[in-house]
C-alpha cells in the first residue's frame, strides 16, 4: 500500500486533471454565453453566468484542496 504522500501526490495530481477540464468546461462556457448575449437570448446567457460563477466557485476549491495535499 502507498504512505501517505503518495496517495496525497496521486490525489492532488487527479484533482489538478479536473481543475484543468473545469477551466475548459467554463472556457466553452464563456464563448456560448457571449454568442447567446449577442443573439438576443440574454435569459440563456445569464443562466449560462450563473453556471459560470458556480464553475469558479468550486475551481476556488479545487486549488485550495490541490494546495493542501501538495503540502501535506
Amino acid at each position: 500500500m502507498p504512505d501517505n504522500s503518495d496517495s496525497n501526490i496521486a490525489t492532488a495530481d487527479a484533482l489538478t486533471l479536473l481543475l484543468h477540464n473545469q477551466h475548459a468546461l467554463a472556457a466553452a462556457i464563456e464563448e456560448v454565453t457571449i454568442w447567446l448575449s449577442e443573439n438576443g437570448v440574454g435569459t440563456v446567457a445569464d443562466n449560462a453566468v450563473v453556471a459560470l460563477e458556480t464553475l469558479d466557485t468550486n475551481a476556488q476549491a479545487l486549488t485550495d484542496a490541490i494546495l493542501r495535499l501538495r503540502q501535506s
